[in-house]
């Protein structure tokens, strides 16, 4: 059985263990989601906090025969964007925020030279708009497959897949830029 399933089940009741074990599944990928998107960690918290609330309010409308991780990042995306319209007028896909720092190794030099990539990467992700932000962020923090990548961001596959596509190569322009390929193999 799936243990989203159950939990989703047991929030329905009004048990709040139900709302627990979900966040206990979902928190880590769903914070680093985001403060990617949004690319400051209050506002992140803020959102963070509103979209477990949304849920519990909202539980009686999660269809259970699909998995829970799509309708849960949903919800936040909806969140999250709303914050975004009200602190910016601009558009989100022009808009740039800062990101995250990201880890290094173990070995002092291949620690220094991570970091120094990871840099780049941190730099080269937070000089995105938003909406590639999030396409990545869903994709390879959130580790959603495409259909639910889909689901997700409310558009066919083919559509999310061309979004993840451009936002790759996007990404991809900005780290060439900056330092040569040979520095990313």
């Amino acid at each position: 059985m799936d243990p989203d399933r159950d939990d989703a089940a047991r929030l329905r009741r009004g048990d709040t263990d139900g709302l627990a074990g979900l966040m206990r599944r979902h928190q880590d990928r769903l914070f680093r989601y985001l403060l990617r998107l949004v690319g400051d960690e209050p506002m992140a918290e803020d959102v963070f906090q509103q979209t477990w609330l949304r849920v519990a309010e909202r539980i009686s409308r999660y269809d259970a025969a699909r998995p829970f991780a799509p309708w849960l990042f949903t919800v936040a995306r909806h969140l999250a964007l709303d914050q975004l319209r009200r602190r910016r007028p601009e558009s989100l896909e022009e808009a740039a925020e800062p990101a995250a720092p990201l880890g290094s190794g173990d070995d002092p030099l291949a620690r220094a030279m991570a970091g120094q990539r990871h840099s780049r990467l941190a730099d080269a992700l937070a000089r995105l708009a938003p909406l590639d932000r999030e396409v990545l962020s869903l994709r390879f923090e959130a580790e959603l497959e495409l259909p639910q990548l889909a689901e997700t961001l409310g558009v066919p596959v083919p559509t999310a897949k061309a979004r993840l596509y451009r936002a790759l190569a996007r990404l991809r322009e900005r780290l060439l830029a900056r330092a040569p390929a040979e520095e990313w193999r």
